[in-house]
């Protein structure tokens, strides 16, 4: 596969943007027909800035958060985000807070879990969950489920990328969504029609990046 990116960028901020990449991409969940590559966002001090100002905006004047839940390796942008959120003299409501940012930890089943030292940053705890991506909404719903386990309560959802609105009937805020690219398309593992096509898969994507076949 030749690889060819293009470059999205946010209006509201310049430093947050994405690369995507055309093509036949399997994921643990579903295919897509769109690679959003985040890594900038992910890895780069003033990419993963720009995106927290962003997403920040959603939630300074409105709502409460204790703790911030990194998915998909988002823990930089989740500590800037923490920062702008607390940051004194704000018209934040979280002002002040020494807000922790988290991830979680995967067991042998798949399933998220949390150590006990790290426990105390979610019972009781007003949850906002960071995520690279959301596609189908399955993890997103795990990560749910996983706070609500430990005695926290969700208080916002925010992605780099969603190509869905909502998950349990929380909005979900993100810098890029459909919208941004129309043709973006996600097909689950089974009724995918770029496998009914014989499109071979491209390369196998998740959170980390892609991996030609």
């Amino acid at each position: 596969m030749e690889v060819s990116f293009k470059d999205l960028q946010s209006q509201k901020h310049p430093k947050a943007c994405v690369r995507i990449m055309k093509g036949h991409f399997a994921r643990s969940h579903s295919h897509v027909n769109t690679y959003i590559d985040i890594a900038a966002i992910k890895h780069r001090c003033e990419n993963a800035e720009g995106a927290a100002k962003v997403l920040s905006e959603n939630y300074l004047a409105s709502t409460s958060v204790d703790t911030i839940l990194c998915l998909d390796g988002m823990e930089v942008a989740g500590a800037y985000l923490a920062q702008m959120l607390a940051e004194p003299g704000s018209i934040s409501v979280n002002r002040g807070k020494n807000i922790a940012v988290i991830e979680p930890e995967q067991n042998q089943m798949g399933q998220m879990m949390f150590r006990d030292n790290i426990r105390q940053m979610i019972s009781g705890q007003k949850v906002l969950i960071l995520a690279g991506s959301i596609n189908t909404g399955k993890t997103m719903l795990q990560a749910i489920d996983t706070v609500l386990y430990y005695g926290g309560s969700v208080t916002g959802i925010c992605a780099v990328f969603s190509a869905v609105a909502s998950v349990a009937g929380m909005n979900i805020c993100s810098i890029f969504t459909t919208r941004d690219i129309p043709e973006y398309q996600v097909y689950e593992n089974h009724g995918c029609q770029m496998c009914s096509q014989g499109m071979k898969v491209d390369a196998i994507v998740n959170s980390y990046g892609y991996s030609e076949i």
